[in-house]
Order: structure tokens, then sequence, then C-alpha cells
């Protein structure tokens, strides 16, 4: 089709966001007019020419960076469009969108799940959002900062109040953001420091989320009267569903040299004093609407003592607020409060932290008093006030604390392990860690050890790097939660668990830290030790490396001391599942399979032993790294296995695109609490209607992995990989401060999960998320009609099978082998090449074509949106790949001649690879 024709044919599918896209590119078509780039402007996708640009032009920086803004600019009329499109279809009925309160409190109603039941799980719901900074953001966070500024001019735009002159000024204002982010570099050119990594995360923890928090309590509440139930009866936050957020950016210390113990404690100091920025504007906004005039005589006598208790705690300075605020006793009430935070307050942009004397040392002792204002302002006679002002300040509270957001300390259990030898060998000598570190006797060492509450030393200057890394980040852990609260830090994470020693390890090094009490005559944790299981072999041996982790006292001590601790309803032990190198271990199908059903066992362990599991899902932003409409995961997940307790990573520029603007940061939080909350409702009431698709998936699994092995391990396809994908370039890449191998060797199994999809959606391959699909589904359908039937059905309806396939269709509709053919012919070998490429379209075709008969209708009657939307990225992709492979030959040749100016090359290509992510709007 012609350009023209294809946006004219998405303009008239799918309306007004396609002539939103339309007015900004010729906002950015007058920019580059007044920026004098004139050889630009006849190639600006979709409002351009036909015509290919010439050689000089394709590959140029300019030209690079017009298509990158571009779909940059496709982006935010998408997302726009989305959002408009869901307000339409709830301004008729609000339970129309799947996935949000409305829909599934209707759908519980249907299901004969009564209000009272409803009510009783709300309360036991805790979502947890863990934001990363895992290296799949490749734009700089100074451009991310511009792009919001952006979509929220283009929301503006939607105000039909804004007269002529205003929209005119709407439209310069969009004009001054093109004109920055043209002259902006949009990518890394060293890599960014963990702080900066940080500051983008506190961006979204201080700026974003607290009003997210409030107006999905606002939408819970109107989803309720919509349903209706009685909305007297979620009058009090108490009783919603608990939200709170974690961090690994400053703790994630896995392959990351850069994490250090002086950046784990700047990284909780920093998160403490941005905690405090919120609780200090909610306070000051609180009282600001608590103006009333009151004398200290008119409030009753309980909340007239704790005013003089407050302010005798902090002499002078109390007596004066008490003073000045005498006739608004309910704003000295919070003025009182507000002087009893552990922090120098005084400066507006320069909080710092500050034990003072009397101050609070828990955010519960504030959230104490806060009910008491809540309960005098009912007794006043203004319950409003109490329910969403004071109501407001608790549920804030509630979520962020004095410590923001948990921060998880996360490490490879190779590294423990020389870790351990180097503490043993600093104790008790090279002969005996030689000894006592073996397969054969590291369990008995570690089980006599753990007997004992001692340290082995208490200077650890002469042990090996390894073990004074690992000791002295676990000491500031301890002095942060000694100094404060146990809520500041999340879980200590083994990546790469292979057996429980691999987790008794931890424990030993947590004596060694003092992050170990007597409980029962006995040692136990301060901190939860959690397991990581992410290969495909892991996983299947998880659920017997759990039950035998369970049953271990120290751990049981340990879990009924944290139990005790922070007062829950149930012995809980976290378990984290990765869908990252699952994947990059076994393919799509095989990956989806054995986590679903290592996540049965493990819950079924879990009971056996008296205990809750708890998972923590490792996902990432790609569909090969369990990406996914959310909604459509959580229904998936085995019965049981959820129940009300659900963590989950948000990676990279996954967190840009779900949480830039607060509507659609709403939507997706909303999506996730509304769903979590149903399917445990369901998971408690309903029972469990798997077996059908257990029945077929376990050996669907197993084939499409013996498929996709079957490609992986020939000897000829990592020479294949390196030459016919970017992943060269990916990896001399500044997009994470994380390297891209966690020890530097050029292995399959040193390369992380990321660069490894990254490198194959760069060049349309996309193997990781279909490859052994096709011929599983076949030797199916030959040796098992009734099955491949049975599947048939199951597609339509059942959100095991919808979800898995869905997805592949999508990761398919992304595949594209005529752009695959021109990567592959960077393949030096010719054989190589040939081979490998028959190979792996004759993989693709019969994908495609089992795919379409199991849907039975083609993709752009399914799924009008993302079938267009693919189609018009497509036309732009093509130039861009077209520059990438040049760039990507004249650089690997630059590399083998040591030519000066490769890194101008490189700095050319490293744009291109941006650009094809924003087109893809993925990276890893």
């Amino acid at each position: 089709m012609a350009k023209e024709t294809v946006f004219t044919q998405v303009r008239e599918a799918l309306g007004k966001p396609y002539d939103d896209l339309d007015f900004l590119l010729n906002c950015f078509s007058e920019v580059l007019q007044e920026s004098g780039e004139h050889d630009i402007i006849p190639y600006i996708p979709w409002i351009g020419t036909n015509e290919q640009p010439p050689h000089d032009v394709l590959v140029s920086n300019e030209y690079i960076h017009t298509l990158s803004m571009c779909f940059q600019l496709l982006n935010l009329v998408e997302v726009n469009g989305a959002v408009q499109s869901r307000r339409k279809k709830e301004e008729g009925d609000m339970g129309s969108v799947n996935g949000l309160w409305s829909a599934n409190l209707r759908m519980l109603r249907e299901e004969g799940i009564s209000e009272k039941q409803i009510l009783e799980v709300l309360p036991e719901i805790m979502v947890e959002p863990v934001l990363t900074a895992h290296p799949t953001e490749a734009k700089r966070s100074v451009v991310l900062q511009e792009y919001r500024k952006l979509y929220l001019l283009l929301v503006r735009r939607e105000n039909k109040m804004y007269t002529r002159i205003e929209q005119e000024d709407i439209r310069d204002e969009i004009k001054q953001i093109l004109y920055r982010l043209w002259n902006i570099d949009e990518i890394y050119i060293e890599k960014p420091r963990l702080e900066s990594e940080l500051d983008n995360i506190l961006h979204y923890l201080t700026d974003v989320f607290p009003d997210v928090v409030i107006f999905l309590d606002k939408r819970l509440k109107q989803a309720w009267k919509e349903s209706e139930f009685d909305k007297t009866l979620l009058a009090d936050t108490d009783i919603f569903p608990g939200l709170t957020f974690g961090n690994w950016v400053g703790g994630d210390r896995d392959g990351h040299p850069l994490v250090s113990p002086e950046i784990t404690r700047m990284t909780l100091n920093k998160l403490r004093i941005h905690a405090f920025v919120i609780v200090k504007k909610e306070l000051l906004a609180l009282a600001r609407k608590l103006s009333i005039y009151l004398g200290i005589n008119e409030v009753g006598e309980k909340f007239a003592h704790r005013i003089h208790v407050l302010a005798a705690e902090l002499g002078p300075d109390g007596e004066s607020l008490l003073g000045e605020y005498s006739n608004e006793i309910f704003k000295a009430y919070v003025m009182l409060l507000l002087e009893k935070i552990p922090a120098d307050l005084t400066q507006e942009y320069n909080i710092k932290l500050e034990e003072k004397k009397n101050s609070y040392k828990y955010s519960d002792q504030l959230i104490t008093d806060l009910n008491l204002l809540y309960h005098e302002l009912e007794n006043y006679g203004i319950p409003e006030v109490a329910h969403i002002d004071v109501g407001r300040c608790k549920r804030l509270l509630k979520v962020f604390g004095f410590h923001l957001a948990q921060l998880d300390i996360r490490q490879n259990s190779q590294y423990h392990e020389k870790a351990l030898y180097q503490l043993v060998a600093a104790s008790l000598g090279e002969q005996m860690a030689g000894e006592v570190i073996t397969e054969a006797e590291k369990r008995k060492f570690l089980d006599t050890e753990l007997k004992m509450n001692r340290p082995f030393l208490l200077d650890h200057s002469e042990t090996g790097g390894e073990a004074r890394n690992v000791i002295e980040s676990l000491q500031v852990v301890s002095d942060h939660i000694n100094r404060y609260s146990e809520r500041s830090v999340g879980k200590l994470i083994v990546s790469m668990t292979r057996d429980v020693e691999d987790l008794l390890t931890v424990y030993l090094f947590m004596r060694e830290a003092g992050l170990t009490v007597k409980y029962g005559g006995a040692l136990a944790a301060r901190l939860p030790v959690v397991p990581l299981f992410e290969t495909i072999e892991d996983l299947q041996a998880s659920p017997k490396i759990l039950d035998n982790y369970l049953q271990h006292p120290v751990v049981r001590n340990s879990l009924e001391f944290q139990h005790e601790r922070d007062k829950t309803t149930a012995l809980y032990q976290d378990v984290m599942v990765g869908y990252s190198d699952s994947n990059k271990d076994g393919g799509i199908l095989a990956s989806a399979w054995f986590l679903h059903e290592a996540q049965r066992y493990l819950t079924e362990v879990g009971r056996k032993n008296g205990v809750v599991i708890r998972f923590f899902h490792g996902k990432g932003g790609s569909i090969s790294r369990g990406s996914g409409p959310l909604h459509w995961f959580i229904k998936t997940l085995p019965h049981s296995s959820i129940n009300g307790k659900f963590r989950v990573t948000e990676q990279g520029e996954t967190i840009e695109r779900k949480y830039a603007n607060l509507v659609n940061a709403a939507y997706n939080m909303e999506l996730m609490l509304a769903s979590v909350t149903a399917q445990t409702i369901l998971h408690k009431y309903k029972p469990d209607e798997n077996g059908e698709v257990s029945g077929l998936f376990r050996g669907l699994g197993e084939r499409g992995r013996d498929y996709y092995e079957d490609l992986i391990d020939d000897p000829d396809f990592i020479g294949f990989f390196s030459q016919a994908t970017p992943i060269d370039a990916i990896e001399s890449s500044k997009i994470g401060s994380r390297p891209a191998r966690r020890t530097g060797k050029r292995t399959m199994d040193d390369l992380r999960a990321i660069p490894w999809v990254f490198s194959w959606a760069q060049s349309r391959f996309n193997i990781t998320s279909w490859y052994g699909v096709g011929s599983a589904l076949q030797e199916m359908q030959a040796k098992n009609q009734d099955d491949y039937e049975k599947l048939r059905r199951l597609v339509k309806y059942e959100p095991f099978s919808r979800y898995v396939f869905t997805n592949l269709d999508s990761s398919l509709a992304a595949t594209d082998e005529i752009i695959m053919a021109k990567y592959a012919a960077l393949v030096e070998d010719k054989d190589i090449r040939e081979r490998m490429m028959k190979k792996i379209l004759k993989e693709l075709e019969l994908t495609r074509n089992i795919l379409t008969d199991l849907f039975r209708r083609p993709m752009r009657e399914r799924r009008k949106n993302h079938y267009y939307s693919t189609i018009l990225r497509a036309e732009a992709l093509n130039n861009l790949h077209d520059a990438q492979i040049v760039l990507l030959r004249k650089w690997r040749e630059a590399r083998t001649q040591k030519v000066p100016d490769q890194e101008k090359t490189l700095f050319a290509l490293l744009q291109c690879v941006n650009a094809i992510a924003n087109a893809l709007g993925s990276t890893g």
C-alpha cells in the first residue's frame, strides 16, 4: 500500500488518535522547517513522501532521530486514545471495561458472591508493584520528562472550553517541547548513574503514585455504588485493599558491581526522606482544611488530653504552636503532629533526616494520632471531613509509611557461595573451608552453625571481596532497620536458587551482620529469605527444594518470629518465580507451562507445611519475559496460588508506558488491585476447574521445549545469533547501569535474558516468543485430534489458553520474514545462514498457519486496534531496519579494522536501536 493509503485507512478505521498524530506530525514538521532541517521534512513518516531517503539521509543521526520522535508521538496518541476510549465506554456503562472494579464486582455478583463475602476479603488484599531499573529503558530521564509534559498538553487539547487563542497557546507549547526534544540527545552516551536511576523511581513514588492511590479509592467507591452495594460500608479506608510499593534500585546486586553497601545506604535514606516529602505535604494540606474556629474547651476530654501531651512532649515549640493556633484547635493538633516527624522539615526542598526527642519512630504512631482526630471530627458532626481528608492521610501513610517503598536485596547464589568460602577460610582456615564448603558437607556444616547465634568474625576486613560486600551490605540493612523499622526493607532474594543450601547460606550471613535474634530458644532471621526459581530445571525442582526448606527448624522458627512480630494472620513464605530465564531456557510454551505447574505444586507444598505461599512474579516488558494484559495474566494463575497477596516487578520502559500520567497509571493499578481481589474471592469460594488445561499443556510445554532446544543447541546457532542480531551493539549500549552479562563471559548461560530477547526483537525474528509452538501443535493435531479440538475450544474462553496463544499471536504479528532475511544477510557463512534461516522460516510458517486454524478468525477482525497499529508502524520501521543493518555492518568492519571514528558509527547505531525500541513499544 502507498503510505498515504495506509495512514488514511488507519484514520478511517480508528479515528481520533490518528487525527491527533497528524496534528503532532505537522507541528514537528514546522519545528524541523524552522530549525533548517529541510532535507528531513519530506521523509517524515505517514505525512511525507513514499520514497525511501537517499543513503546519506537514511543513516544520518537527524533522520534516525526524526523517526524515533515520530514513534514516540504515535505511542502518545495511542495511549491517549485508549484512555479516551475507556472513558467513553464507562460513560454508558461503568462495568464495560474488562478488568476494572466495576466489571469485577458485577462478575462476582453474577457468580453468587455476596456483599458480605467481598467485604471479608477486601482488607486481606495486599498488592505490591516492585519498580526496577533493569536495562530496558533506552531513553534518558530528561527525555522522558519532556514526553510526560507533551502528553499532558495533548490531553489539554481535548478540552472544548479553551478559546481559539488558548488553543494556539497550547500548540505553541507543544512546539516548544518538540524543539527541546529535537535538540536533546535521546540515548545515553555514558552508563546512567545509579543515583539517576533512583531519581527516576522516586519521581513515580513521590509525584505520581500518591495521587493514584487516592484516585483508586474513589474508583472503588464509585464501582461499589454502581453495583448497588451499601456505600456506607466503604466509608472507612481501613478496610480498603492494601497497596504498597517495592524497589530494586540500589538493592539489586545480582551481577551489578556498582551496587555497593554505600549505594544501599544512600538509597534507604533517600527513600525515607522522600516519604517525609509526602507526609509534610499531606499534613500541611490537612491543617489548611481544618481551619475551623474552635477552642480546646470545645473538644472531647480524650482529644484535649492528647493535645496537651503532644505540646508538652515537643517542649517550647509545642507550646508555641498550641498558642498560635489556640482558636483553631484541629489545625493546632495537625501542626503538632507535623512537628513530631523525625526530620527537619523547615526547608521546602531540602528535607533532612533528624532524630528529635519524642518524635515518632514508626508511621503507625502517627496513624494512631490521626485515628483520634478522625473520631473527634465524627463526634463534632463533620464525618465527611474525617472520612475524606483524614482518611486520605491515613491511607497514604499505610501505603508509603516513613519508608516510601520496601528495598529488596538480591544476590546470586553463586556469589554467596564464593563469599561463604571466603568467610569460613578467614575464620577457620583454607583447609577447613575446602572441607566443609562441598556438596557432601555443606548442609551438615550449615545446620550445625545455625544452632548458634554468634558471628564467625567481628572484623571482616581480611575476608575476600565477595564476603565483605555481602556482609557490609547486610550490616547497612541491619543499621537502618535498627534505627527505623523492618518495614523499610523487603526481602533478601536469592537468584538462581538451586538447592536449600543456597537459602540457608543467607541465614549465616544475616547472623554475621546482626540480622538474627534468639526466639523460642533458637536462632531466627529478622528478614524473609526468598528463593528465586528461574530456569526450567529449577522450576521443576522447586517444590522439593521448598518442602525441604520449610521443614528446616531455623526457617520455621524465623517464620513464627516474623508472624508474631508483624501480627499477620498466617505464616507466610515468599517465593519469586522468573519469567525471563525460563523462556530463554525452553521457549514460550515450556516457560508458560512450567511456571504455571510450579506455582500449583509450590502452593500445595505450602499447604502441607501450614504456610501460605506468596508469589512474587518477576516479569518483564515483552511477551517473552511474561508481559501481557495484566488482568488476563492474573486470571491464569493456578487455583489458590493467589491468596490476596500479589507482588510483581515493573521493569524499565514498562514503568514509563504504564505510569507516566495519572489516568493511565490509575487504570493499570486498578487492573492489578481489582483483578487480584476478584480472583482471590473466586479461588476462596469456587472450585478448581483447571483439569483440562493441565492435561493439554504439560505435553505441549515439553514438546515445545524439545523443538526450541533443537534450535538453540545447534552448533551453528550462537554464531548465527551473534551476526544476525544487533546483540553486540546492545551489549555496547549505555541503557542501564547494570552489565548485559552476569560475569562478562560470552556464553548463553551468562547472557542475561533481557539483551537476549531485545536482540531478537530488534531484528524482528522474535523466536523467543513463538519458536517450537507450530511443531508442538502440529504434532498434537496429528497424534491426538481430540486434544487439538479441545484446545480450539479452550482458546475462546479459558483464561490460561487464551492468554498464552493471544500473546503468541501478538508476537507473530511483529515478526517479519523480509526484515529477518535482511539481518540474516549479515551472517558471513552462506551455508550456516541458509540452513538456519530455512529452519526458522519453516517453523514460522507452520506456527502462523496453525494459529490461524486455532483462532479461526484473522487478527484484523479479532484485534482491530493491534492490527492497524502494526501495519502503520511497519512502514517507517522498514527504513529504520535498513539504516540499522547498514550501520551495523559498518561498525563491525570498523571494530575489526580498528578505525578511529567507530564511536561515531556506534552512536548512530544505538540511536537506531532506541528508535526501533520506540517503534516496537518494548526493548527486552
